[in-house]
């Protein structure tokens, strides 16, 4: 058995390059640091005279912990993992901040059939994928489907608004591929609140890019080539106003007799995705619904995510490994289309 040197869920997005040729009235403040067991990068373009890297950095830091104390799955004392502890059916009231968030996840789970669920953590561990595995692990038919039976919104979770309620008491709510997307955007809101207009947030891949970058017109983003070993750009894309979020398997995974497993599980099958999308990437409103939005068009795959794409208009771009030979195809809906060059 093999597994792959690295295993971040992101890297598909190159955080771009702030140019020297800028102008000279701009004046760019930069921020990053370490958050949600990833990094974060921020920059700000021609903010207002009265706005200091500290207003910045303290913006950035109120948001960030405002995400944590509510959906860190890895702080016993976060809300989430408070409502994880309980063992009560009784509809428990939640944050404004974290009923957005499962109410956007709710939704994406209903528009995708499925594919983006929350409540997959025993599956993810009963694939070896889990935080706390040490190695990956081939299931069993019987085990699989005990874990679906413990898994999936539908089978184990009420999401109203304003609350959240158990229908099994030992439901667990992950928030890994929802997460980091609204931390981004909470940045976006609270450097809204001091009058930065113009700036890119990333965290872990996922970001949101508002107003123009220093050579006064939209990011340029670039999208990587989804090869394990190399670094390089795929595609790039220019991107205002909008969040933007990949996903894909070819960093985590193990092999076995000869078979690749890859740590994206399908919710809807309790097994890893088995087809040949490398990457998937996803324009959206905002960083929130890209994030999500991501994890479940990868999960469905080209074929079947592309035509729902098109049915509900959303911005999407496929990367497909070419089966006879190396190199790439891609395939991209007639909204990411419509985006790329905004």
């Amino acid at each position: 058995m093999s597994r792959s040197i690295e295993l971040s869920r992101r890297g598909f997005i190159v955080m771009p390059l702030l140019l020297a040729a800028c102008k000279p009235r701009d004046v760019i403040l930069e921020v990053s640091g370490l958050t949600m067991g990833t990094t974060y990068n921020l920059a700000v373009v021609d903010a207002p005279r009265s706005v200091t890297q500290s207003d910045v950095q303290n913006a950035v830091n109120t948001a960030l912990a405002t995400v944590n104390q509510q959906m860190s799955n890895w702080d016993d004392a976060s809300e989430i993992s408070r409502f994880n502890a309980e063992t009560t059916t009784n509809a428990q009231t939640v944050s404004a901040e974290l009923a957005e968030v499962m109410t956007a996840a709710e939704d994406i789970r209903v528009a995708s059939g499925g594919s983006f669920d929350t409540t997959i953590g025993p599956i993810i561990e009963l694939w070896g994928f889990g935080a706390d595995a040490t190695q990956p692990n081939l299931p069993t038919d019987q085990d699989i489907q005990h874990a679906l039976a413990q898994s999936g919104h539908e089978n184990t979770l009420r999401v109203a608004r304003g609350s959240l309620q158990k229908v099994r008491p030992d439901v667990n709510v992950y928030l890994a591929a929802i997460g980091k997307g609204y931390g981004a955007d909470l940045i976006g809101r609270a450097l809204a609140e001091i009058g930065v207009e113009n700036y890119l947030i990333e965290i872990g891949g996922d970001l949101y890019a508002s107003g123009y970058n220093p050579e006064g017109k939209a990011w340029q983003i670039g999208i990587e080539t989804p090869e394990a070993h190399t670094r390089g750009v795929l595609d790039v894309v220019s991107v205002a106003n909008l969040g933007m979020a990949s996903s894909g398997d070819y960093r985590n995974y193990f092999e076995q007799g000869g078979t690749q497993y890859s740590h994206l599980i399908d919710p809807r099958t309790g097994r890893p995705v088995a087809h040949n999308t490398a990457s998937t990437t996803v324009l959206a409103e905002n960083a929130m619904l890209a994030d999500a939005w991501a994890t479940a068009f990868h999960v469905m795959g080209q074929e079947e995510g592309l035509a729902l794409a098109e049915r509900e208009g959303l911005a999407v771009l496929f990367t497909q490994a070419n089966v006879n030979g190396g190199g790439f195809t891609t395939s991209e809906s007639s909204r990411f289309s419509a985006l790329r060059n905004v």
